[in-house]
């Protein structure tokens, strides 16, 4: 190996995080040691560390950890030392983690509790740039059919498609549907459209007999759940 490529070995003894987790837990080990880890290497007269750090501060708009919730392929190998294949390592990691969150609220969910449906979808739905809007469908009895994306719009706004919501239910034999969508700017507040088409929905499913019991917005760690507010 190039010696101007360090090692996680090649670092002072009380520096590797391997031996600090070995010895203390994963939970003891800062955020570069926990990304050094799955790095292994490090890039020309970088130490595995000074690259995991590297990666958690090139972000401006979402610096630390957060920022691998929205790195590109391509975004992670314009940083010094990420090839291909270390650029994928971490886009992984971050999926995994997003996964990790739903089974942590997978055996809780409650379709009629708005906190657990935030809960189980906030991880995918929280980083996502665009707003997308994602159909529940539940039999009579509020048991899980299906969940699918109904639309994704701009950055700003997305495009209710009342239409292919009703053609969705109406094909799945759903019964009980619940609409969930993000905010990008990570305020989850419903705008007058939202109220707006909400109360549509729900008024156009009462005459199919499909209920719609709620609709919840997604924010960056915040929800809000349109019947909880009252808004229908």
């Amino acid at each position: 190996m190039n010696n101007n490529y360090l090692t996680v070995k090649e670092l002072p003894a009380s520096e590797r995080p391997y031996e600090k987790c070995e010895k203390l837990g994963a939970s003891a080990l800062s955020d570069a040691e926990l990304l050094a880890v799955i790095l292994r290497t490090g890039a020309r007269n970088l130490t595995s560390i000074d690259l995991a750090i590297n990666i958690l501060n090139h972000s401006s708009i979402y610096p630390g950890l957060n920022s691998l919730n929205y790195f590109t392929l391509n975004e992670l190998m314009q940083i010094n030392g990420i090839g291909k294949v270390k650029a994928i390592q971490l886009l992984s990691v971050a999926e995994l983690s997003k996964r990790m969150s739903k089974e942590i609220h997978k055996d809780g969910l409650k379709f009629i509790s708005p906190q657990n449906v935030a809960n189980y979808y906030m991880q995918d739905m929280r980083h996502l740039t665009r707003e997308q809007v994602l159909l529940i469908m539940m039999d009579s009895k509020n048991r899980f059919i299906k969940d699918m994306i109904i639309s994704s719009g701009t950055v700003n706004a997305s495009i209710m498609p009342i239409r292919e919501i009703f053609i969705s239910t109406l094909k799945h034999d759903c019964v009980n549907m619940i609409l969930v969508h993000n905010h990008p700017s990570g305020d989850p507040t419903p705008s007058p459209e939202d109220i707006k088409v909400t109360k549509r929905i729900k008024e156009a499913g009462i005459l199919i007999g499909i209920s719609l019991m709620d609709h919840i917005i997604i924010g960056d760690n915040r929800y809000i759940s349109l019947k909880e507010k009252g808004h229908f």
